[in-house]
């Protein structure tokens, strides 16, 4: 099974320099745009049987973009929502800074941001989902995930069953796709985090307003 890793477009919450997280911000029309390359991309490139995504916003509509160009099976994946980020979602990044600093050293992996997660439920979430992705959906050639950075970031180690203090980290850009493929017992990573079909987005963009 290969299983194509897809981050949204851009949302407005880029713009607003604020931390997004659970936010539930749309895209923009840059973000939209971004989404219409990718999905031509994947329709030219390969052939999906099942688009999985996250309910935000964000991610709901790049998968709705990505489906109308392949047309197969859309479902909603809420496991592969966004880190929540509790009382973080939302503010900008100088308000959160005064208002609920880091602790001195850094927050321990076992503790949750206040009304959200910890860095270990969100890897316990991402080996959930991919457990039952690879168990629920393996008669499936080519499995899409839309979501968000740090979720894939997890569903990456998790497939590379790195620890979970790992220092490894894989950004993802808008509309960034990275292909992971299981076959013969053997995880198989084809590329990381591929942005090649927005090359030359922002001339295309100037050139239709």
């Amino acid at each position: 099974m290969k299983l194509l890793l897809i981050r949204h477009g851009e949302s407005e919450a880029d713009l607003l320099g604020v931390h997004e997280g659970r936010a539930d911000f749309p895209l923009t029309a840059l973000g939209e745009r971004q989404a219409e390359l990718m999905a031509t991309y994947i329709a030219e490139t390969y052939s999906p049987q099942l688009i999985l995504t996250s309910p935000l916003k964000r991610a709901r509509k790049t998968a709705a973009i990505l489906n109308e160009k392949i047309g197969c099976e859309l479902v909603e994946e809420p496991l592969l929502k966004e880190f929540n980020n509790g009382v973080l979602a939302g503010l900008s990044r100088e308000e959160a800074a005064i208002k609920y600093p880091l602790p001195k050293g850094g927050r321990p992996i076992h503790v949750p941001i206040q009304d959200g997660e910890s860095e270990l439920d969100i890897r316990f979430r991402a080996e959930n989902v991919l457990s039952k992705i690879l168990v629920e959906y393996q008669e499936h050639d080519v499995v899409v995930l839309v979501s968000h950075g740090g979720l894939i970031s997890n569903l990456l180690n998790s497939f590379l069953r790195q620890p979970i203090n790992t220092e490894f980290i894989y950004p993802t850009g808008d509309t960034g796709i990275h292909l992971i493929e299981t076959k013969n017992q053997k995880r198989i990573v084809w590329y990381l985090n591929k942005q090649e079909h927005l090359i030359g987005i922002e001339d295309s963009m100037k050139l239709s307003r």
